[in-house]
């Protein structure tokens, strides 16, 4: 039987390069999206041209409804789950300066981008422990998908950062708290990929990463880098880390002269 996952924010960008590069490792995968189905359909069919099965989650990981009904649909879908990979996440709708950045926009944030990945990665691990003292499955593991913003400040959009600085202890207090039961954390930190979220400023980043070397690798991330990333972990390549920051930026976190 193969293992199953779940990864939220599935139907694009980073998530949807998790999605297909677990499938090409011989995961089933529930695909969650927030909205749009086409892009979730899509992303099922490439799963499945790969051998493995899809199931498709309409969730919002803001809402505790939600966030139980992947867990209980990963399990109706596949019998179980080994992985849950909590990439879901939004930017501001305006990158304002912080002097004039609204409580709305830093609400939304926090609901989304980290209340959502706590209370998911709670309701993921009560069932993982579960399968493990029923002889289910055995070393299930949990990603948080953060980003280089967890220590990076942007003064345009505070809310983000802040929100992706709480997910780097998110993964150190699941880390710490899931050891005893066998169950792995780790943090993968994505740096500049190219996605529609960056599409807005592809000008900028273009000229920092190829004119002012602001990444020792001169070249955007793709998707499938932060995957292979997931593989590595979901593979068992890292059985004597847990609460490991893995950076894939390029080298952005070095400190160079």
């Amino acid at each position: 039987m193969s293992r199953a996952a779940i990864v939220t924010g599935g139907s694009r960008g980073i998530g949807r390069g998790i999605v297909r590069s677990l499938a090409g490792a011989g995961y089933d995968v529930v695909v969650n999206y927030a909205s749009n189905a086409d892009a979730a359909k899509e992303v099922g069919a490439e799963v499945e041209a790969l051998g493995q099965r899809a199931h498709l989650v309409q969730a919002d990981v803001s809402v505790t409804a939600d966030r139980q009904k992947l867990v209980d649909e990963a399990i109706a879908a596949f019998g179980r789950l080994d992985l849950l990979v909590s990439n879901a996440g939004v930017a501001p709708d305006v990158r304002a300066d912080m002097l004039e950045a609204s409580e709305e926009s830093f609400d939304r944030l926090i609901r989304i981008n980290l209340k959502g990945p706590y209370f998911l990665a709670q309701a993921a691990a009560r069932k993982m422990i579960e399968q493990i003292e029923a002889g289910m499955v055995t070393a299930p593991k949990i990603v948080i998908v953060s980003s280089i913003s967890t220590y990076t400040a942007s003064v345009n959009r505070g809310d983000y950062c802040v929100s992706k600085a709480g997910l780097g202890m998110v993964a150190q207090l699941f880390a710490a708290r899931l050891a005893e039961h066998g169950i792995n954390v780790y943090e993968i930190r994505p740096g500049i990929i190219e996605t529609d979220m960056t599409g807005g400023v592809k000008a900028k980043y273009d000229d920092l990463i190829f004119n002012q070397g602001i990444t020792p690798i001169r070249r955007w991330g793709q998707p499938e880098d932060v995957g292979r990333a997931v593989v590595a972990v979901a593979t068992d390549l890292l059985p004597f880390s847990t609460g490991q920051v893995i950076d894939v930026d390029g080298g952005f976190h070095l400190r160079t002269l």
